[in-house]
């Protein structure tokens, strides 16, 4: 689950860790009061779950509270596309409005899973800022990775020495030690899947204070935190993505033109690299979940003829154990059910009742047609979106 900045820094300031202090704003005028309760310059903060927002004027500063409300009047309500949203954007709902700190050197500070190791490990740059992932991609070797044991513990001294040869000056080392220890304690202790800090700006007094924060917790582990649970941003996150869920798919929607209707994540992921390679674009990642029933899975096929771009639906499905070859054609005569827009369907399926489902499909009011296998399923789908040969 991704936390706005907003809650993540809430999640930080439970840990002890300095964050400049700000309010979020839903309407110009409380932009204005917000900048005024702060006093003097604010940053006004576009609230989407995407980074890059600075590069894409999601972060604008505002020296007077008219100016703050003038800002957040130009961002609210629009879609703000950056190079980590999809091409529409995220639209932005929400502001955050932020005290403007003065400060000329910064650090990235980022805690993850080492997936090799299966351990937590910092990761820290000597520069932090919006140019950040353009120079790490020139110069990889400027982020550095520290180790750290299952359960986040570490050698202090050897902790202390790491952030040494990134060049903290001695009058932040110790704010900046006690920055990544609580980091690190905040992740363990909330289940985090991800804690960034960028920048960690380095004051003149000696204090550290984290100007942006990202944080994303493991979902398998909200149950643990009731309160971490309700700051869950469900009213904005995807709605495709949130019915999917509660209706046992994992569902992820592109831009793409061919709806692909899968079981299994593995199989979805080799469909997904199969429409690719043959030139097409997939509409979604769709894995259905064992425990689906036939309505369950409707509302996500459902889904996919929501959306106008879809031009086919591609059924790949092995079927098996409790997810059925017929259910999956039983899905699709519900999903059809009332459509004004006929979507042509390719529909390969093999295994339990696999026969009975291909009866079942072609009997839909639609077209569909049954391929071979894998491969002439794909690249018929793919002539279908009009985007292959």
């Amino acid at each position: 689950m991704y936390l706005h900045e907003a809650h993540a820094k809430d999640l930080l300031t439970r840990h002890g860790i300095p964050v400049p202090g700000g309010h979020i704003a839903r309407s110009p005028p409380q932009a204005a009061d917000h900048a005024r309760t702060l006093g003097g310059a604010v940053a006004v903060k576009a609230l989407i779950h995407a980074g890059g927002r600075g590069l894409a004027g999601g972060v604008r500063m505002a020296r007077t509270p008219d100016e703050a409300r003038d800002h957040a009047a130009a961002m609210l309500g629009t879609d703000l596309v950056t190079a980590q949203t999809r091409s529409r954007g995220e639209t932005i709902h929400e502001v955050y409005i932020e005290r403007a700190l003065d400060f000329t050197r910064s650090l990235y500070l980022s805690v993850i899973i080492d997936q090799r190791r299966a351990v937590p490990t910092l990761l820290a740059a000597a520069e932090g800022g919006t140019a950040l992932e353009e120079n790490a991609a020139a110069a990889p070797a400027m982020i550095q990775k520290y180790p750290l044991a299952a359960d986040g513990s570490h050698n202090p001294a050897a902790l202390a020495a790491f952030l040494d040869m990134l060049g903290v000056p001695d009058r932040n080392a110790g704010a900046v030690l006690g920055v990544v220890e609580s980091l690190v304690r905040a992740f363990i202790d909330s289940d985090a899947t991800l804690i960034e800090v960028n920048p960690l700006a380095l004051m003149e007094d000696g204090t550290a204070t984290a100007i942006d924060a990202k944080i994303i917790l493991d979902g398998n582990a909200l149950f643990r935190h009731p309160d971490l649970a309700a700051l869950g941003d469900t009213a904005r996150a995807d709605a495709s993505e949130t019915l999917a869920q509660a209706n046992e798919i994992n569902f992820v929607r592109m831009d793409g033109e061919i709806g692909l209707v899968v079981n299994g994540a593995g199989l979805g992921l080799a469909t997904h690299d199969m429409v690719i390679e043959a030139g097409g674009r997939p509409a979604n990642f769709m894995d259905i979940r064992t425990m689906a029933s036939a309505k369950q899975i409707a509302t996500g096929i459902g889904l996919l003829l929501d959306e106008p771009g879809v031009r086919v639906l591609l059924v790949n499905v092995h079927g098996g154990g409790m997810t059925t070859c017929d259910r999956i054609s039983d899905a699709l005569a519900l999903a059809m059910e009332g459509r004004d827009r006929p979507v042509p369907v390719i529909f390969r399926v093999a295994g339990q009742n696999a026969a009975e489902a291909r009866a079942a499909a072609e009997a839909l009011p639609v077209p569909c047609t049954i391929p071979a296998d894998m491969t002439e399923a794909v690249r018929l789908a793919v002539a279908e979106a009009g985007d292959g040969p």
